[in-house]
C-alpha cells in the first residue's frame, strides 16, 4: 500500500529523512556541548564571531537561524560568562559589535573538538567522495529553496 505519496511512506521522503538527521545531529550536539556548559545556540553565535568578529546582534541571528531578540539573549549569557564582549559601533553607536573574549576563544576551539568528533561519526559509514557528493547535494538543496523564482508563490502562501 503507498502512503505519503510514496511506496515507503514518510521513511522513504528526502526532507523526513534530513529532518531525522539533523534532530539526531542536534541531539548529539547539545550532549556533548552539555558537559562543557555551552547550549548549541551559543555554539553557533561563537563560532560565528570567530569567522566574523565584530558582528552585530542581528547579523549574528541570521547567520545562526535565531531571531534577533534570541541571539540578544544568547549574547547576555555569553558576555555574562565573560565569552563575548560587545563594543559601540564606531560609526553606528546604537549599533553593538561582539567579540569573543580570550577566554570565549579557548572554550570554542574545545567545543570545536568535541563537535568535529560528533560530526565524524555522522560520516565514519561514508568515504571521501561520498562525503564531498554529501555536502554537495547540501548545497543544492539549500540554493534550490532559496531560489525565488519569478511569479512563484512565497511559502506559506495558499496563492
Amino acid at each position: 500500500m503507498e502512503r505519503a505519496g510514496t511506496a515507503e511512506g514518510v521513511e522513504g521522503r528526502v526532507g523526513y529523512q534530513m529532518k531525522r538527521a539533523e534532530h539526531a545531529l542536534r541531539l548529539e550536539m547539545d550532549g556533548v556541548l552539555r558537559g562543557l556548559g555551552v547550549t548549541t545556540p551559543q555554539y553557533a553565535a561563537m563560532s560565528g564571531l570567530e569567522e566574523e568578529p565584530g558582528l552585530s546582534g542581528a547579523a549574528l541571528a541570521r547567520r545562526s537561524f535565531v531571531t534577533p531578540q534570541t541571539m540578544n539573549g544568547i549574547l547576555l549569557k555569553l558576555e555574562g560568562a565573560g565569552l563575548v564582549e560587545r563594543r559601540p559601533h564606531p560609526e553606528h553607536g546604537r549599533v553593538l559589535q561582539a567579540y569573543l573574549t580570550r577566554a570565549g576563544e579557548e572554550l570554542l576551539a574545545e567545543c570545536h573538538h568535541r563537535i568535529l568528533e560528533v560530526e565524524e561519526r555522522m560520516v565514519a559509514e561514508l568515504n571521501g567522495d561520498e562525503r564531498s557528493r554529501l555536502l554537495e547535494a547540501l548545497r543544492a538543496c539549500t540554493r534550490a529553496l532559496q531560489r525565488k523564482e519569478k511569479g512563484a508563490p512565497r511559502l506559506g502562501s495558499p496563492f
